[in-house]
């Protein structure tokens, strides 16, 4: 399994997001990250599921859909039904719920993510390693892009890393979100990340190739 660059759409110029993602997808990125923010769960707020149904009329990327949302089983399905490839939510959202969320998203035949923040150990969710596709570890506090990079999360890359060697899971993606440059990339990849999500890093840069490529 190669690295999956899944650049951020939260530091994608809004106004052209159409003409951003295929800027990116042209560089070589095969995922695009969706960060959904509710104002609630995270002190900001971005997008819904009527701008995921736009993208996917608009590009073949995958959908790599992020919802960082206080209520994730109110509304998986809606990002379901908008073409979301991938929804992960947040194990700190509805913890006991967790499972439940995890198989709705999966009975519909999209991959299913769990994050968890900054704050939370990999140890918490070693539980549901068997049932997912993906975990996004974040490596800042979840809710505004352009922040630095968190080292002291980086051991709970390794830490899942192991997690699915025990459960001979293979094939799970270990993702990663914040402050991700040509630098942090390395130290991710080398503890066992095989995605990364990249927004002001990609987006903000002056030759978007150059910047994707730095981080493969």
């Amino acid at each position: 399994m190669g690295v999956i660059i899944s650049p951020s759409v939260l530091s994608a110029d809004f106004a052209n997001l159409e003409r951003d993602v295929r800027r990116v997808a042209d560089a070589g990125a095969k995922w695009i990250h969706i960060d959904v923010m509710d104002g609630h769960f995270v002190p900001n707020i971005t997008i819904g599921a009527p701008v995921v149904k736009s993208l996917r009329k608009a590009c073949d990327l995958v959908l790599d859909v992020h919802l960082m949302i206080s209520e994730p089983k109110k509304y998986v399905g809606d990002f379901i039904k908008a073409g979301s490839d991938i929804i992960t939510f947040h194990y700190e959202a509805q913890k006991e719920l967790t499972l439940d969320i995890i198989k709705e998203i999966k009975s519909s035949g999209v991959k299913a993510g769990l994050s968890i923040k900054p704050q939370t150990s990999a140890d918490e969710i070693r539980e549901f390693i068997p049932y997912l596709d993906l975990v996004l570890i974040m490596t800042v506090e979840p809710g505004f892009g352009g922040q630095k990079f968190m080292h002291e999360c980086v051991q709970k890359i390794a830490d899942i890393k192991e997690f699915a060697r025990l459960y001979k899971r293979d094939d799970l993606y270990i993702q990663v979100d914040g402050g991700i440059n040509d630098k942090t990339a390395n130290i991710c990849k080398n503890l066992g990340a095989n995605s990364l999500v990249a927004g002001s890093y990609i987006f903000n840069s002056d030759d978007i190739n150059q910047a994707v490529a730095s981080l493969l």
